[in-house]
């Protein structure tokens, strides 16, 4: 699952939308839909996150963090370390080869320490 993935069927649950009825509103099938949640699609366009917005009827803060979770949701990452240290390319690269075996604890501790780097991030807790 996705951090919009996950926010989008929390929302969804919030407003007591099945995955078909959401579906419908919004113009795409209800298996678009499931594979979007569930992480097995692309990060979604943001004409798909303003329909998504209308739809629910969600408010400027929380489109803009629905944005921001829609740009930080991609599940097949690319990491382009050309140009960086050595140590960039090493880190990208254990991390690939490492995250399928990490810990929720350890990838918690790691994500915070990335957040605090970055305080505007809006997805912090999300």
């Amino acid at each position: 699952m996705t951090p919009f993935g996950r926010r989008l069927r929390a929302l969804r649950a919030q407003h007591g939308l099945t995955l078909k009825a959401m579906a419908t509103e919004i113009g795409v099938s209800p298996a678009y839909l499931s594979a979007l949640e569930h992480g097995h699609r692309g990060r979604p366009n943001r004409r798909f996150v303003q329909q998504v917005c209308r739809v629910l009827g969600v408010q400027r803060d929380e489109a803009d963090k629905l944005a921001r979770l829609a740009a930080l949701s991609h599940p097949r990452v690319t990491v382009d370390t050309a140009g960086l240290t050595p140590e960039a390319t090493e880190l990208a690269n254990r991390l690939a080869e490492q995250i399928h075996t990490m810990s929720q604890d350890r990838i918690d501790r790691m994500l915070a320490e990335l957040r605090r780097e970055a305080p505007e991030d809006v997805t912090a807790g999300a």
